[in-house]
């Protein structure tokens, strides 16, 4: 093995075996010298490896245990709405997704469902993107998106203009859900993460175009929280998105994100691709639905590189 590979190992060994440690039931961490710390608000983290970094990211919050208890229902929710590569930026990280569903089983987890509302035809989305041989290697079930009837109309109680939506039955019944965007440029709502990823977990996207698109994507956030967003900023299209074309630009961030405050998580988002938050509209508007905060320097964020 060569020196840096070691390293880097070494650095994700400790973060996940030795430095942090889940205390039973407790939302603490443990350190070496035995002092008792708030889990953070926010973990940002740098590497070479998405897997890698959800693995010390996780063990940052608690651990996967801390978020998925045996015999339960977890769905992971990435954006697989392109017709792409992975090298496009387009769609979540498959390597990702591949670590989260390996990890959920290892936890306990009963099924592992993995799904996406996607744009272009949803067969060649999961395959293109890598995502479903990923899913299904780990024992993961792909679901697609596209069948109507597997939507159900609910009230949404504090939505000020999606009030009643049709939402994914998997997201409304599953144990756990775990939103897993991939950070980028979108030409209509300025930046897709992890509240625009929820437009994949409606059947009526022309709803939310046609009727203040930034309001709805905030108002869809209430119908059901994520237990933890996981944003992919790896290879980050930081223009010509949504789908990618020839003028796009893809920038290796190499980054992840991960935070149950999903306002703090695009805050933090925004500012990584330096998108002023005025320009993101549903942001503030996620916030004033008290979602989360926008307010990064009050939060508890710990900072990694592998």
């Amino acid at each position: 093995m060569k020196r840096r590979d070691f390293l880097k190992s070494a650095a994700t060994i400790a973060l996940t075996a030795g430095i942090v440690r889940k205390l039973d039931g407790a939302n603490v961490l443990k350190t070496e010298d035995s002092k008792e710390e708030s889990a953070p608000d926010l973990v940002a983290l740098r590497g070479d490896s998405p897997a890698d970094m959800f693995d010390a990211g996780i063990a940052l919050l608690g651990g996967i245990k801390a978020f998925v208890k045996p015999n339960q229902s977890v769905v992971i929710k990435p954006n697989i709405g392109w017709d792409r590569l992975p090298e496009s930026g387009a769609n979540t990280n498959p390597d990702l997704i591949r670590r989260m569903v390996k990890r959920c089983y290892e936890a306990g987890a009963k099924e592992v469902f993995v799904f996406d509302h996607t744009c272009d035809y949803w067969v060649e989305c999961y395959s293109k993107s890598g995502i479903k041989s990923a899913v299904e290697s780990e024992g993961g079930k792909m679901v697609s998106g596209a069948v109507e009837e597997d939507y159900r109309e609910i009230e949404v109680p504090g939505a000020l203009r999606m009030k009643k939506p049709k939402a994914h039955r998997l997201i409304l019944d599953c144990d756990v859900f775990f939103n897993v965007p991939v950070l980028k440029h979108h030409g209509g709502a300025k930046m897709t993460c992890a509240m625009k990823n929820f437009m994949g977990i409606v059947w009526d996207r022309r709803y939310m175009h046609s009727h203040d698109l930034q309001q709805c994507i905030a108002d869809s956030v209430l119908i059901r929280r994520p237990d933890l967003n996981v944003i992919d900023a790896f290879r980050v299209m930081t223009s010509g998105g949504p789908r990618g074309n020839a003028n796009s630009v893809v920038r290796n961030l190499k980054s992840l994100l991960l935070s149950r405050d999903i306002v703090a998580a695009d805050t933090a988002s925004a500012r990584m691709i330096g998108f002023p938050l005025e320009s993101v509209p549903h942001i503030s508007n996620a916030e004033k639905l008290k979602l989360g905060s926008t307010k990064l320097e009050n939060l508890n964020i710990k900072r990694i590189k592998l």
